[in-house]
């Protein structure tokens, strides 16, 4: 995958990308500050759920890391390029249909019902299993290297 291919289009963002890219401990960290560059000048558009506020936020709560916890919700909350979405009553159905068919975890099924429901173009994760989803193309990190 050709990081430009990302321009112009919608994103969904994962859980595990955003957090290789703001702790900075991935092998990773390159081609992701260079997508979040993109996305910070407009090159396209991220788009995500409550859940991965929801994810994010775990570990800084749990190890009272409160600075690292605004950050998370600085960044999902306010940042122009990145558009978060709730969980409504459309997508918890559409996440159960993806449940019964690809036999993903619900906060998987979630994710996956918020790109589609939403229209992106990709779906941005680490998780290799979620490219058994025919109704998306999940882009996982080492592609992008």
């Amino acid at each position: 995958m050709v990081i430009t291919d990302f321009r112009n289009k919608t994103v969904f963002l994962d859980t595990a990308p955003l957090i290789y890219f703001i702790e900075g401990h991935s092998q990773y960290q390159q081609h992701l500050k260079h997508i979040f560059e993109m996305n910070d000048e407009g090159g396209f558009r991220f788009i995500t759920s409550s859940i991965t506020l929801l994810e994010v936020l775990v570990k800084p709560l749990r190890e009272n890391q409160t600075e690292l916890a605004d950050q998370y919700k600085n960044i999902l909350l306010t940042a122009s390029g990145i558009e978060i979405f709730d969980i409504t009553n459309v997508l918890a159905i559409k996440a159960a249909e993806f449940r019964a068919k690809y036999n993903l975890r619900t906060p998987d099924a979630l994710q996956v019902a918020t790109a589609i429901e939403n229209k992106a173009d990709y779906f941005l994760t680490n998780d290799v299993r979620l490219r058994s989803v025919s109704e998306i193309i999940s882009i996982t990190l080492p592609e992008l290297s």
